[in-house]
């Protein structure tokens, strides 16, 4: 497996903090604090109960009708899936990042998701959920920034449209409603938190990502 960044950005587009001058252990350090902030946003917005995001809804829906399996572990396989799929049909490149952001978030959201409590009432919800939607966006920024390579579902969304030539938020999107349908279809929740989560993903991750340095 190759360890080739996915996301290799230019120096004329990294601004505030220049964490491609970061040393090795620098930026593997920020990569794992994103990916722990990632679980832990994860576990927030599922405790939240609000409605999930679309790859939460297949996590979700897989854990309830498969006796024993975790979210997380189901967060863990479907990224597998991902993974490998991309690799052998687009030749997507698997770095050190892909497979850490692969393994650890499932089991970070695991662990964390197990010390939340459950809200005291709608509105501590509505804040806890929109919290974990800002730490995703945040935590994306964290460990795309340390270029250590794409997520899972990330590399078959770039893979894909390298292929197809098809735009990369229009595969986004497409593969987004095939896995919340098939969430919903399996039991999960979705309710307005799903589409809170459509309408603010997109500012959160552009707020993380130029945090770290990213124009885009």
């Amino acid at each position: 497996m190759s360890e080739t960044p996915i996301f290799s950005v230019p120096p004329e587009r990294r601004r505030w903090l220049p964490v491609s001058d970061w040393s090795f252990i620098a930026r593997f350090s920020l990569l794992n604090i994103g990916l722990l902030l990632y679980g832990a946003a994860l576990a927030g917005m599922i405790r939240a109960d609000v409605g999930l995001a679309p790859w939460d809804a297949l996590h979700v829906g897989l854990s309830r009708i498969a006796p024993g399996l975790t979210v997380g572990m189901a967060s863990i396989g479907i990224g597998f899936i991902c993974l490998i799929a991309a690799n052998l049909a687009f030749k997507m490149p698997v770095g050190i990042g892909s497979i850490l952001n692969m393994i650890l978030i499932g089991i970070y959201l695991d662990f964390i998701r197990a010390w939340i409590p459950v809200p005291m009432n709608l509105w501590v919800a509505w804040a806890m959920f929109l919290v974990s939607v800002l730490g995703v966006g945040i935590a994306t920024g964290m460990y795309i920034a340390s270029d250590f390579g794409a997520g899972p579902r990330d590399s078959l969304v770039l893979g894909l449209a390298r292929r197809a030539g098809w735009h990369v938020r229009g595969w986004r999107t497409l593969c987004e409603l095939i896995v919340l349908a098939a969430g919903w279809w399996l039991g999960a929740r979705i309710g307005w938190g799903t589409l809170a989560f459509a309408l603010t993903i997109g500012p959160a991750m552009a707020l993380g990502m130029r945090l770290f340095g990213l124009e885009r």
